[in-house]
């Protein structure tokens, strides 16, 4: 049984300041100069890493009159945990039956 997790969402929560932004998302929606006040990253560094995340589908956007809130879509971290979870169930299953591939 092979299990994959999706690479390409790795690669983007990989990043410290990204992880920083979807675990602050996590507990709230707030807009970019909330994230700049708890992130202490820049305006063009923070919009650059926003940006990614938009594109990677793991946040929503919100317009509210000049601002722009960004909301996290759980549904994509549930997908990512998922796999990793199916990933550890054959683990799981792999060490308890003792599988190995014998060597030539």
């Amino acid at each position: 049984m092979l299990t994959s997790v999706d690479t390409d969402l790795l690669r983007v929560l990989a990043d410290p300041l990204r992880l920083q932004i979807v675990t602050l998302l996590a507990e709230e929606t707030l807009c970019s100069t909330h994230l700049i006040e708890e992130t202490g990253a820049r305006q063009t560094n923070l919009s650059n890493h926003l940006k990614v995340l938009r594109e990677a589908g793991v946040v929503d956007t919100e317009p509210c009159g000049r601002f722009t809130y960004y909301r996290l879509k759980p549904d994509v971290i549930a997908s990512l945990a998922g796999q990793f979870a199916d990933l550890a169930k054959t683990a799981r299953v792999t060490a308890e039956n003792n599988v190995k591939r014998s060597c030539p």
